[in-house]
């Protein structure tokens, strides 16, 4: 029997579903130009700053595979409209926060209720779609959401700081709340492992103690070299983090199967993840600045110079669909590593008075790559995990993701800024203490600080400054490149063998979670052969 196609209603459920992901994802980035405003209104400190910026993906990442499974108990629609009210209330607080604590809080908040949000969404398409080309063409819609989000958030705070406050980049997440409420369970369905058993607390905060040191701990190493303190409190992380895979293997009801990591597809895809978004959203932090302070430029018109970005995504994600009904998956995934590593050596080239043109291919070609490799992992993954546990396995392709956009955020954001640092010191020499701090602390700080300069001294600085943040740029976009290029090799030689994830009928006894819900049948994983191979080779 051929798998259940959907219809209308699950085409337009997909909808409700892609907007609370493109908001989650736009999230990661919209401050990228709201930076120099919020850091004149509340005047945060250089770490203050970066927690701002980095806490949101932190508690995101650290979260994720605890919600999966949550949702799994209490149901993935429930879960959804549970974190939609939260996302909400956490971006109004943002938006009004009156001192960078208050912010900072709400905004690991709001990677709270992001975590919540994020594995519903894969979950339900996952049952919602059975029929394996409609799911790839619905998961590749997702994947547009999310990794363009990513590249939206730019645009979209620069349209809005062009004729409001800093805030209002927080409040437009305030109708997709309401939107998620109304719509959420008029079409989509309710879905939860008829028998989830007891909720593993223990491993939800191990995994969160995991994570969140070692994030640090590689944050701080970057930023301030070499310190006992920083290495302590990363083999904390580390220790937790072996703690969190013993727990796993021995608790009755575990957060994470661990033997879906024996699928060479389902492991595979989650490095690939990692490494895809490590290298997109850690350099989209460069990419932006660069477009509005080294050439000056409003947020609106640096926003806009950005759009080709999140199209070339929308674009490759509808091509590897189409491709994956005739090449495996481990090709595709590799041409797009190969297609992004092309758009760092593009950036590599960028000198301070460089073409705005040159910036936009760079970051276009880039952007395309990681579109046309993250769709088909995560249809691997979730594809390999048994629809019970579909909740949990979402969670995965998520949790890398934002883990990588992590790291990139904090590995490429540390290397630049010590670049920057470094060349920008002899030009900062003879200036006042406070002033010579804020130069040779960012771009933007050199930016403030030349406008307040008397006569040529401030054309100078400036001038010093930007060739200081694009020599920085360079050395991260080598660094990514480079990255990127060994995860092409890697995806091609573990994924040669794994084929594209085929569908299943719908079992007459499936046992579905709630009565609203369709009946939920498990299907094959990514590495798995279809019924009609396994006949041929008879």
């Amino acid at each position: 029997m051929s798998p259940e196609r959907a219809t209308l209603k699950e085409w337009v459920g997909l909808a409700v579903l892609v907007v609370p992901v493109l908001m989650m994802s736009m999230d990661m980035t919209v401050l990228y130009f709201a930076l120099p405003f919020l850091s004149a209104s509340l005047e945060p400190s250089a770490t203050q700053q970066l927690w701002i910026v980095d806490i949101y993906a932190f508690m995101l990442a650290g979260l994720l595979i605890a919600m999966g499974t949550l949702g799994d108990h209490i149901g993935r629609r429930r879960l959804l409209m549970i974190g939609a009210v939260v996302f909400g209330a956490s971006s109004f607080a943002a938006a009004h926060a009156s001192s960078a604590e208050l912010l900072i809080l709400a905004r690991a908040v709001l990677g709270m209720s992001g975590a919540v949000l994020a594995p519903s969404t894969l979950a339900l398409i996952r049952n919602m779609f059975r029929d394996p080309t409609q799911r790839r063409t619905a998961i590749a819609v997702w994947t547009a959401g999310l990794s363009g989000g990513a590249a939206l958030g730019p645009i979209v705070s620069g349209l809005l700081l062009e004729e409001f406050w800093w805030g209002s980049v927080f409040l437009i997440n305030i109708p997709v709340t309401v939107l998620i409420l109304v719509l959420g369970p008029l079409l989509l369905p309710e879905h939860r492992d008829p028998q989830p058993g007891r909720f593993d607390f223990l491993g939800a905060v191990l995994s969160l103690g995991a994570l969140l040191p070692v994030i640090y701990g590689i944050k701080e190493l970057a930023d301030d070299g070499f310190s006992w303190t920083y290495v302590a409190v990363l083999a904390l992380g580390v220790a937790v983090g072996v703690l969190f895979v013993l727990r796993q293997r021995t608790a009755p009801n575990p957060l994470i199967d661990l033997s879906l990591f024996r699928d060479r597809g389902f492991s595979a895809s989650i490095g690939v993840n990692l490494v895809a978004l490590f290298a997109m959203v850690g350099f989209l932090l460069f990419a932006t600045q660069w477009i509005q302070l080294v050439h000056g430029l409003s947020p609106l018109e640096a926003g806009l110079w950005t759009l080709p970005a999140p199209v070339a995504v929308a674009v490759t994600t509808s091509v590897a669909a189409v491709l994956a009904k005739t090449v495996r998956p481990g090709h595709i995934i590799g041409a797009g590593m190969v297609i992004t590593a092309a758009g760092f050596a593009i950036m590599t080239q960028l000198r301070a008075d460089s073409s705005l043109a040159m910036a936009v291919i760079g970051a276009s070609v880039l952007s395309a790559g990681v579109g046309m490799a993250i769709p088909l992992t995560a249809d691997l993954i979730v594809s390999a995990a048994p629809p019970e546990r579909v909740g949990a396995a979402a969670a995965l392709p998520e949790t890398s993701n934002q883990l990588g956009g992590a790291l990139g955020v904090a590995i490429l954001g540390s290397i630049g800024a010590a670049v920057y640092t470094r060349d920008v010191t002899d030009a900062t020499a003879g200036l006042p203490p406070d002033a010579a701090e804020a130069a040779e602390g960012s771009l933007g700080g050199a930016t403030e600080v030349a406008g307040h300069l008397p006569g040529g001294a401030g054309d100078t600085l400036l001038d010093a400054a930007r060739e200081a943040f694009t020599r920085g740029m360079n050395l991260s976009a080598v660094v990514g490149g480079a990255v990127m290029l060994v995860g092409a090799v890697g995806a091609v030689l573990l994924l040669r063998h794994v084929r594209t994830p085929a569908g299943s009928a719908p079992a007459a006894d499936g046992a579905a979670a709630d009565a609203a819900g369709p009946t939920e049948t498990a299907e094959p994983t990514g590495t798995a052969e279809t019924a009609e191979t396994a006949a041929a080779k008879k």
